[in-house]
């Protein structure tokens, strides 16, 4: 076992940003009962996979590597990469402040998004959320992960490669993945990756602006507005509010009285958030899972 020391931004927390949406529930991840461990099965350009197991500690984070060969700065990377330590939130912070809204996130140093290692990744687990429970979301990604992605030394698994997934045929997705409709949408999507027609991994880097960018994430069959302001907040762009039946629902309740109104006026909420107002009212809408 490796152990590599990680350091951390000064407004940085380690449980808010773990537990920010429930990618920390859906496999590869993993999360130990005390919430102290992180677990996390990745693979650099060319390797095996490896399982990483990340802590917080007093200066900042350590990385357990369970593998007798790997490339320490990718290890790094991804872990930075998946906590959003490089990524700026003064700006969220500056609007928290003049708004008066959503101010415990401030207080926290919350806001930090929890993502996957890959824009690809965190791609196919959006897909699966749409139009379904979170125990079908949960279940369609354990029984990818388990039935196409390569093993570690240590026997976890990690997320399958798109070539994997290019392999097999819709009747897989239906039958033993519990795809559904999604079915032949991950089949094309597969085939598109493999063949490099398409590479989510640009999407973190892409100049395209925020609606040319939606438009790009959009030609993916099975995915709509509600997953393409997903996936911008995971590649650090906040305008989209990503509006389903749940955040209208306790939007409803905690901001109108319980009753139901428009998505304009829910917008217009967030409005003075500007380009982080996805990030507001995702904040906002999340804060009683920490009480």
């Amino acid at each position: 076992m490796f152990k590599l020391e990680i350091g951390t931004p000064a407004r940085f927390s380690y449980r808010y940003t773990v537990r920010s949406h429930g990618w920390y529930d859906l496999a590869p991840f993993e999360i130990d009962a005390d919430d102290r461990l992180l677990f996390v099965t990745r693979r650099g350009t060319n390797e095996e996979p490896v399982a990483v197991a990340v802590e917080a500690t007093k200066g900042g984070l350590v990385a357990s590597v369970d593998a007798s060969a790997f490339d320490r700065d990718s290890v790094m990377r991804d872990v930075r990469h998946i906590l959003r330590l490089d990524e700026e939130f003064d700006g969220f912070y500056a609007a928290i402040t003049r708004t008066g809204r959503v101010v415990w996130a401030r207080e926290k140093n919350a806001g930090r998004l929890l993502r996957g290692p890959t824009v690809w990744e965190d791609l196919v687990k959006t897909m699966c959320t749409t139009n379904c429970s979170w125990s079908l979301t949960r279940s369609m990604v354990t029984n990818l992960v388990d039935k196409l992605g390569d093993e570690t030394a240590c026997g976890r698994r990690a997320f399958p490669t798109a070539e994997a997934m290019a392999s097999r045929r819709e009747a897989f997705y239906r039958d033993e993945m519990r795809a559904g409709y999604r079915s032949p949408y991950l089949v094309e999507l597969a085939e598109r990756v493999a063949s490099g027609e398409l590479d989510p991994e640009t999407w973190l880097d892409s100049e395209l602006s925020t609606a040319e960018l939606k438009k790009e994430m959009k030609t993916v069959k099975g995915v709509g507005d509600y997953a393409a302001e997903n996936l911008l907040k995971l590649v650090g762009r906040y305008d989209g509010l990503a509006l389903d039946s749940w955040l209208r629902s306790q939007f409803y309740e905690r901001h109108n009285g319980g009753k139901k109104c428009s998505d304009k006026k829910i917008d217009m909420y967030y409005h003075n958030f500007g380009n982080f107002r996805g990030l507001a009212i995702w904040c906002d809408m999340t804060e009683s899972w920490f009480d």
